[in-house]
């Protein structure tokens, strides 16, 4: 079966107080249990803010390593969800229950197969 990465862009800047945040986190837990009842699930991870990034670069056979994320922007990935799914609906599915319990924007992202 395909597997997705759905990836959470979250805004830069502090999270959200408690009182928000913890309500979002009880929906994003539920939506997660739903995915693993129905067994959809793969992996999830939430990631530390893009200032703990570093990149690393290979330029005319020199590797040049940065600190911070690979562009500049106003959001950044902040967590993702690897899921199983018949195809690109059934994936998109589980993403708008996901935008709804986080209230950010999913992108759905098709992984190519890897063989072992």
């Amino acid at each position: 079966m395909p597997q997705y990465l759905l990836s959470i862009y979250q805004p830069d800047g502090a999270a959200p107080p408690p009182e928000v945040l913890g309500p979002i986190m009880r929906e994003v837990g539920a939506v997660r249990d739903e995915m693993k009842a129905a067994g959809v699930w793969v992996f999830a991870a939430g990631l530390f803010p893009p200032s703990t990034a570093t990149v690393v670069r290979s330029k005319n056979g020199e590797l040049l390593m940065t600190d911070g994320p690979f562009v500049e922007g106003k959001e950044h990935i902040g967590g993702f969800n690897v899921i199983r799914a018949n195809d690109l609906d059934a994936a998109l599915a589980w993403a708008e229950k996901l935008a709804r319990a986080t209230t950010l924007p999913i992108e759905v992202r098709p992984m190519q197969a890897v063989e072992a």
